[in-house]
């Protein structure tokens, strides 16, 4: 089996030496040691360090030489609306409060798909609606994770 031993930041990565690439969700993303089933190369280990936060773009370095490109899976979301910004802003510190991983938009948010979160944001007036995207939630405070929205 093949080993994923260093990750280099999107455009940090000789790309043109990619030999394949792997699909991810957000939490695999977050992991520093397990198999990875890549979209066309096979099984890989991925055997880092520490966890490096693996983001869209970013390049796996294989031990064996080349490269695998990360790409973020779309999951199980919902999207979450209200009808002004003040009500999404108590919305974002009520989900914060119960440690919700949260993607954070000007006026939308997405979270992970939570039927007791779902009715929490009914009941406080905002609206929700299923949708298929890959996550990218904000990373902590204290993590070197977090990152703009384009």
């Amino acid at each position: 089996m093949k080993h994923a031993i260093e990750v280099d930041r999107a455009g940090h990565w000789p790309q043109s030496d990619a030999v394949g690439s792997v699909t991810l969700d957000y939490e695999m993303r977050q992991r520093r040691r397990v198999r990875l089933e890549c979209d066309s190369t096979g099984p890989v280990l991925l055997d880092l360090k520490r966890p490096a936060g693996l983001r869209p773009g970013d390049g796996l370095r294989l031990a064996e030489g080349g490269w695998l490109t990360i790409e973020a899976a779309k999951e199980d979301l919902i999207e979450v609306t209200t009808s002004d910004p003040l009500s999404l802003q108590k919305l974002a510190w009520h989900l914060g409060n119960r440690h919700c991983p949260a993607e954070i938009h000007v006026d939308i948010i997405y979270i992970r798909r939570d039927h007791v979160l779902e009715q929490m944001i009914h009941g406080l007036g905002g609206h929700t609606k299923r949708v298929m995207r890959p996550f990218h939630p904000e990373g902590g405070a204290y993590d070197g994770q977090s990152h703009d929205h384009d």
